[in-house]
């Protein structure tokens, strides 16, 4: 397998020209015209931020790349799945809401959004992985699967669990059900916090394996009928059902690689990566620190794979920000070598792309492209 192609734009502008332009000059230069839009349904997938969290993407990213589908005959919309834990995207009308306040509206990105797993995180398709060994039938958002073409718009930076969000991260768990979130994190099956379980029998109610019962108002799961779907937690007013989020991480990691193989396989995709912003932590997050290292640029390719280790490498390429979680660890002398280890020293970010080659979703290997 040869080399795949990375394009990448600085974010350096002149007057006449503005990022909003060098974005879409980068994504026809990698080649998304190739791909026939002609009255497609164009899923783009991003994160449309925690409330609270103010390093994710701007709304004009997405209408930038919105407005290059529609030129090119496609009917766009912006998605994301709901969360696992609880917060502001827990269920899609939260989920829209926060979209919304954090700028996400149509008038403001030409489309519309669409939480792509329903109303509980519980609207899934059951999708087989080609070639995978921890996950045979991933459980992806029904609306990332309805839709003919698949684009994500990644903000790429750490991650606690995964050493970084890149387009494998923002694919793979971003695209799971809240079931197939618990999947990849969790080698056990979800528990009661009895301390703020009321005994309102909801869970027991939506069980279709008598696992969740109310004994004496209070919850309990039988973890040898549940199977993990999830829907426990979706239904809970008290947020009391909790997911275990015990995977090892390298295990996640190669989880997450499986869901993005399930996601891309068998139709047209392509990716885009913001390398800006670059916080410590996920977008999940209700907040954000400081960005470890300065801001670099634009990458897109049809190679997921190839994108994340294009965006990897040139993180570790950057000076760290002296007043950052990064410069913190480094005056403190843990330097690994590695800008995402030594923010999140028990991560392991190379087992995703390990894993990913390994099961044929991409290429380790690139070509750097630069586009003025």
């Amino acid at each position: 397998m040869g080399k795949s192609k990375v394009y990448f734009t600085d974010l350096r502008t002149h007057d006449g020209d503005n990022l909003i332009k060098k974005l879409q000059r980068l994504i026809r230069k990698a080649g998304i015209g190739e791909i026939d839009f002609n009255n497609q349904y164009v899923a783009i997938k991003m994160h449309f931020g925690e409330p609270g969290n103010l390093a994710f993407l701007r709304p004009n990213y997405a209408k930038a790349v919105a407005d290059v589908v529609k030129e090119l005959g496609g009917k766009p919309f912006l998605t994301d799945c709901n969360t696992l834990y609880v917060g502001g995207r827990k269920n899609a009308l939260d989920h829209i809401d926060s979209a919304y306040a954090n700028g996400f509206v149509p008038y403001a990105t030409g489309c519309h959004v669409i939480i792509a797993d329903g109303l509980k995180g519980t609207d899934e398709a059951l999708v087989p992985v080609e070639g995978g060994t921890y996950v045979k039938e991933a459980k992806i958002g029904r609306a990332v699967m309805d839709a003919d073409i698949f684009i994500t718009l990644t903000h790429f930076k750490g991650h606690e669990a995964t050493g970084f969000g890149g387009a494998l991260k923002n694919i793979g768990m971003g695209c799971g059900s809240r079931a197939g979130k618990m999947e990849m994190h969790s080698a056990g099956k979800p528990h009661v916090n009895q301390n703020r379980c009321i005994g309102c029998g909801k869970c027991a109610r939506i069980c279709a394996h008598s696992a969740a019962v109310v004994t004496d108002k209070m919850a309990s799961i039988d973890h040898n009928k549940c199977v993990g779907c999830g829907r426990c937690i979706g239904v809970c007013p008290q947020d009391a059902v909790c997911a275990a989020s015990d995977e090892a991480n390298d295990i996640l990691n190669c989880k997450i690689a499986e869901y993005s193989k399930a996601v891309c396989q068998g139709r047209p995709h392509f990716h885009i990566s913001l390398v800006i912003d670059v916080s410590p932590y996920c977008d999940c997050h209700s907040e954000n620190d400081a960005p470890i290292v300065p801001d670099v640029g634009m990458f897109a390719s049809f190679d997921p794979v190839a994108l994340d280790v294009a965006c990897a490498d040139a993180v570790n390429a950057q000076q760290p920000v002296e007043n950052s979680m990064l410069g913190e660890a480094i005056a403190h002398d843990h330097d690994h070598h590695d800008h995402f280890t030594s923010v999140s020293p028990d991560t392991n970010w190379k087992s995703a792309i390990e894993h990913a080659v390994r099961i044929g979703l991409g290429n380790a290997e690139y070509e750097l492209i630069t586009v003025k």
